[in-house]
């Protein structure tokens, strides 16, 4: 039998052909072994996660203060806060982790040592039903699913990471807990869910599975038994053991490289171009900065005395759902020799991977008649669309 023999690979530490290719189109590999495929990334769209290296961020960082719950800083990343501390939330740039650029951070500024039963305080992050068809969830193939990240807090303790199926009834769960050892210095954590042979996901835009970090609870989410094999949500169970990341001012907790997938071994991280991650985010919120009173960011067409309509293709088309609309800043409708500020914003409708707006105004435009959206001449405008989990 005669071979051919393929030498373009080679080891470098032998002789011999790395890879025999066969007449009968079998293969036969010398001298290779696992070490040389597992050395980076492994193959691409393993990760469940939209911007787990928290390169996107759209709304900035916000100011400092925040009390309450919201999509406050880093993309597609949720900080769950109810009476329990005030917090300033960046995305923080990272320098003492190779590979990773950025992270969310969570600076404590207001502590609560003591929180009531309902306080609680986590960070979410929200994943499409559609997206998650291939978990097998509800049959005897349910497949398991992996959790990796880096974390740095100068809190150490008992954290619990949170799976909720919300679209199940009743709503299904399972919690693990991981350890911070040392305060101040970066660790990589993996957890591995097992897969749940009970309830299904929706094939929908609606939320599918919700992936949380604990890091504060009162007495009615930690008093129980931690959660950790699958079964109907049981409130008291979802934060046993966890510490309370509020009881002293200063405390904080970075997180970044998160990474969701399928199997129960964590593999490298899967990263991602700036690009590609903020094209995703933008599925579920875009913000439409304007420079002044000559940048045009729509036209629309007045509809009555007081709103125009706007028919809108958003960044990358259409949205997750019909997005609702932040009531705009230094917005104005232009046309006409005037000037009117505009004072709301509603989504009329959605097709054709756009969405149609209604600006309203207190009064002064022409019916028919084409008007410019534009910002002011001092401090520009913000538009923003958001069609968030």
């Amino acid at each position: 039998m005669s071979i051919l023999k393929v030498t373009a690979l080679k080891n470098p530490s032998s002789s011999a052909n790395n890879i025999v290719l066969n007449t009968d189109g079998n293969a036969t590999f010398n001298d290779i072994t696992a070490s040389s495929f597992n050395g980076g990334q492994l193959g691409g769209r393993r990760n469940l996660i939209i911007n787990g290296a928290m390169q996107v961020a759209q709304r900035g960082n916000p100011d400092p203060g925040i009390t309450g719950s919201g999509y406050h800083s880093v993309d597609r990343f949720r900080n769950v806060i109810i009476n329990l501390g005030t917090w300033t939330i960046t995305q923080e740039s990272v320098t003492d982790l190779p590979g990773f650029s950025n992270s969310l951070k969570m600076l404590c500024t207001t502590a609560n040592a003591s929180p009531a039963s309902n306080d609680a305080l986590y960070i979410r992050t929200s994943l499409e039903g559609q997206d998650l068809q291939h978990l097998k969830k509800g049959t005897s193939d349910a497949e398991s699913i992996t959790v990796s990240f880096w974390v740095k807090s100068n809190k150490t303790g008992t954290y619990v990471v949170e799976v909720l199926a919300r679209d199940t009834s009743p709503v299904r769960h399972i919690n693990k807990s991981f350890t911070v050892n040392t305060s101040g210095t970066w660790e990589y954590k993996t957890l591995t869910f097992e897969g749940d042979t009970t309830g299904t996901i929706d094939n929908g835009v609606e939320a599918g599975l919700d992936l949380s970090i604990w890091l504060g609870a009162g007495t009615n989410w930690n008093t129980g038994t931690l959660q950790t094999s699958w079964g109907d949500q049981s409130n008291t169970g979802r934060a046993v053991g966890n510490v309370n990341l509020a009881d002293q001012i200063n405390n904080y907790f970075q997180i970044t490289a998160v990474q969701l997938e399928v199997g129960d071994t964590a593999t490298p991280f899967e990263h991602r171009s700036y690009g590609e991650e903020l094209a995703l985010c933008q599925r579920y919120y875009q913000k439409y900065p304007v420079i002044g009173a000559t940048s045009v960011m729509f036209t629309a067409l007045a509809v009555t005395g007081t709103q125009a309509r706007a028919s809108i293709r958003p960044y990358g088309g259409l949205m997750r759902d019909e997005p609702s609309i932040f009531t705009p800043t230094n917005v104005y409708l232009k046309g006409n020799g005037s000037s009117i500020t505009v004072t709301s914003v509603a989504a009329s409708s959605s097709q054709g991977g756009g969405h149609a707006f209604n600006f309203d105004v207190t009064s002064g435009l022409t019916s028919n008649h084409v008007y410019y959206v534009t910002g002011n001449q001092s401090g520009g405008g913000v538009f923003e669309l958001d069609a968030e989990l």
